[in-house]
């Protein structure tokens, strides 16, 4: 053999050396390499996220009123004056984060049996509602906003009054004490009668302009007002709960991109469009509880229904590789977003849970969502990667740098509806891992 057949040789084996060595410090794509575990989660896994969840809340959210100067614990609260509140707690039990996050305990408790999701709500629904008469006459000789019960006793926005109000009637149909009754005639009466809306009956804000459209307020009034419809038969509350649908849907759903502005202006021939995640999330939210209480064949509800599945087929377009959908849906550079996520996959499972959407075509982005959703869950049972509250805005800088936190309220019901939602679609359906993908057998 001559020396240059050698030379090759040896040049050929040191490439090869040198190229074992650099593929082997590269990690292959997929596997256990995926950023977000991809596996079918396990019901037993998914209520250990929801039992960090709750202790985390059953302990940082205490049901009782306390002396603002000295911080004593008040047992009897039937002559109330101007130095009670509610003993110190991480979150408002009034607010409508906390709405969504008794709606959320309901739905835990349904789906797990485990009582005490359940017991957190009626506790401290029942709690308040049975202290309201003494702080309304509280409030009508003292009208400050310190009383801790202002919200529920002058309700001001739909903010006041609509999640509260519909965790109040599920509450109730579920066997909760008449003592919520009266409540939630006061708030449904503000909804219906009350709250500012535009001449053709949409409900409506004047800030940060005059008649102005805030996507959130889907959820903020439908849910109530439909549960209010199951609870007395009386199909007005049906009716305007569809009508809100309809007429926020026809000002503000981008028929390209099968998703929604995060706000409208009466008046206003260009409106700017940020398809803010959370404030979407709203809105399925709403059109998921509304075509959960409308009978079948109910006029309207057909177009609700393909109004749901025109808006799940746009977020599925635009979900993340690791599962999450951005804090603007459309703009892969905003950061991902925990609500926003929490609830889509409340929703879309619920969705093919209840036979609105395919099971093949949706529950496997629906279970990468829910582990995305997982991962956000410390040991502690704080959520995190949340957006704090946000209101409308006319440019992007607003969105993109909302910061996150734990104490962000809106996570929580979000989660325990999505875990709940999740343990039923891992009940009643199929699947498996075929050819190295989650699909439905």
């Amino acid at each position: 053999m001559s020396h240059k057949f050698f030379h090759q040789s040896g040049l050929l084996a040191a490439l090869l050396t040198l190229s074992h060595s650099l593929f082997s410090q590269v990690k292959p794509v997929g596997g256990n390499d995926y950023p977000i575990p991809y596996v079918i989660p396990s019901a037993q896994g998914v209520k250990e996220v929801l039992d960090r969840v709750f202790n985390y809340l059953d302990g940082v959210t205490p049901a009782r009123f306390s002396d603002r100067r000295s911080g004593a614990v008040i047992v009897d609260h039937n002559n109330p004056d101007t130095n009670i509140v509610f003993s110190p707690g991480d979150f408002r039990l009034t607010s409508y984060e906390w709405g969504v996050t008794y709606s959320g305990m309901l739905l835990a408790g349904e789906v797990t049996k485990d009582h005490r999701y359940t017991q957190y709500t009626r506790e401290r629904l029942e709690f308040m509602a049975g202290a309201e008469p003494a702080f309304r006459a509280l409030y009508e000789k003292f009208k400050r906003p310190s009383n801790p019960l202002r919200p529920m006793i002058d309700p001001r926005a739909l903010d006041d009054a609509g999640a509260i109000c519909a965790a109040m009637i599920k509450t109730l149909r579920g066997g909760g004490g008449a003592v919520l009754r009266p409540v939630i005639d006061h708030y449904i009466n503000y909804i219906s009668t009350k709250e500012f809306r535009l001449a053709d009956g949409t409900l409506a804000r004047n800030r940060p302009q005059q008649h102005t459209l805030w996507l959130d307020d889907l959820y903020m009034s439908v849910p109530a007002l439909a549960q209010m419809g199951k609870l007395t038969g009386d199909v007005k509350y049906y009716n305007d709960a569809l009508k809100q649908v309809v007429q926020f849907s026809r000002r503000m759903f981008n028929k390209d991109l099968h998703i929604y502005m995060h706000g409208w202006v009466e008046g206003m021939t260009v409106h700017p469009e940020f398809h803010w995640a959370r404030a979407n999330g709203w809105a399925l939210m709403a059109m998921t509880e509304l075509l959960d209480v409308l009978p079948e064949g109910y006029p309207g509800r057909a177009v609700v229904l393909r109004q749901y599945r025109e808006q799940v087929k746009g977020l599925a377009a635009l979900q993340s590789d690791k599962g999450f959908w951005h804090q603007l849906l459309d703009r892969n550079d905003s950061y991902p977003e925990t609500s926003a996520t929490a609830i889509y996959t409340y929703c879309i499972a619920r969705g093919i849970n209840r036979g609105w959407l395919d099971a093949r075509a949706y529950a496997p982005m629906c279970l990468l969502a829910w582990n995305a959703v997982a991962s956000k869950v410390n040991a502690s049972g704080q959520v995190e990667g949340t957006c704090v509250g946000t209101g409308m805005a006319f440019d992007p800088a607003f969105y993109y740098y909302r910061p996150t936190n734990v104490f962000a309220a809106h996570g929580y019901g979000p989660v325990l509806l999505a875990g709940a939602e999740v343990i039923r679609l891992l009940a009643t359906h199929s699947l498996e891992m075929n050819d190295s993908s989650i699909q439905v057998k």
